[in-house]
């Protein structure tokens, strides 16, 4: 009995495993595709001759015109078309190899173009769907980012090396620089703010600094911790959140973590990690004599009072 259930176990083992890699193979299939309606371009869909490739729509198709195309398989034809009338779908597959045609479907009063090649590689789904308007893709209004999340993107800024090492697939869609070799130093006389790395999580529009304060006096530099502001160009963006003490010890360094999400005015920045940016903070300790800012590897800016940030 014992032999029995060993060999019962490894037979489910075995096929969960087999399941999981079949599931694996098909979230990253490239037969199963989504394409956005365009009128304005032909689309190419790789068909086989011992395969169906079936090319769905949001809603019933107008019409369907093709050349080289036979639907009751009596008529010669280079492709095989199915569709019933009412339908949003259609399927069709080659006749012969090195066959070529095209088929144009009307639908919504528009005309979409399908150019039809016999492939060994075929696509089996085709899934069009109607083009996003701004407001469903969230141009021009930065998306809603709660506390609790942004503490989770400075978490996952802190921590990026270990997640792309061991967890890739959860900052695939973070953006990252260094500015290796050449860094991003806001020279402010007597400290100085040097962007180490910057993290833009494109998702939330929000981009995450990691700082170094360097206090370049015998006395403790005290600054406002949630006053950091970010300067690209001549527009300033305050912080959505910052990881600071608010102080610098003599002669010391700190490392601060801060954010900006969107715009003051609510909409998105998507600021790229190619900007030279400069670093203001509001301070507290009393300023060295008539300090002057000067900025390695960005355009030279006068000294600016940042506005009180919000957390």
């Amino acid at each position: 009995m014992k032999s029995i259930a060993k060999i019962l176990s490894f037979t489910i083992m075995l096929t969960v495993t087999v399941l999981i890699a079949t599931v694996a193979s098909a979230q990253s299939s490239k037969e199963i595709l989504k394409v956005f309606l365009d009128e304005n371009v032909s689309i190419v869909v790789p068909v086989a001759t011992n395969r169906v490739t079936t090319i769905s729509f949001p809603s019933a198709i107008t019409a369907i015109d093709g050349a080289g195309v036979t639907v009751d398989g009596k008529t010669p034809g280079l492709f095989q078309l199915a569709h019933a009338k009412g339908s949003a779908f259609l399927s069709v597959c080659a006749l012969f190899p090195k066959a070529s045609a095209n088929l144009n479907v009307r639908w919504q009063d528009h005309t979409y173009v399908f150019e039809l090649t016999e492939s060994d590689q075929p696509v089996l789904s085709l899934n069009m769907a109607a083009m996003p308007t701004p407001e469903e893709a969230g141009f021009g209004h930065a998306p809603e980012v709660s506390p609790i999340k942004l503490l989770a993107l400075l978490d996952k800024a802190k921590a990026f090396p270990l997640l792309k090492a061991q967890q890739p697939e959860s900052v695939a869609n973070v953006d990252f620089t260094t500015y290796d070799g050449k860094p991003l130093v806001s020279d402010f006389n007597d400290y100085e703010i040097q962007i180490e790395e910057t993290f833009r999580f494109n998702a939330d529009d929000t981009l995450v600094f990691r700082l170094v304060i360097t206090n370049k006096l015998d006395a403790p530099l005290i600054y406002q911790p949630d006053s950091f502001t970010l300067r690209a160009g001549n527009r300033l963006y305050p912080q959505s959140i910052s990881d600071a003490d608010g102080t610098v010890p003599p002669k010391g360094r700190s490392i601060v973590y801060f954010a900006v999400t969107g715009t003051p005015d609510g909409g998105r920045n998507e600021l790229s990690l190619r900007n030279a940016f400069t670093i203001l903070v509001t301070r507290f300790s009393p300023p060295g004599p008539s300090p002057v800012v000067t900025v390695t590897n960005a355009p030279i800016v006068h000294p600016i009072r940042s506005p009180r940030g919000h957390l």
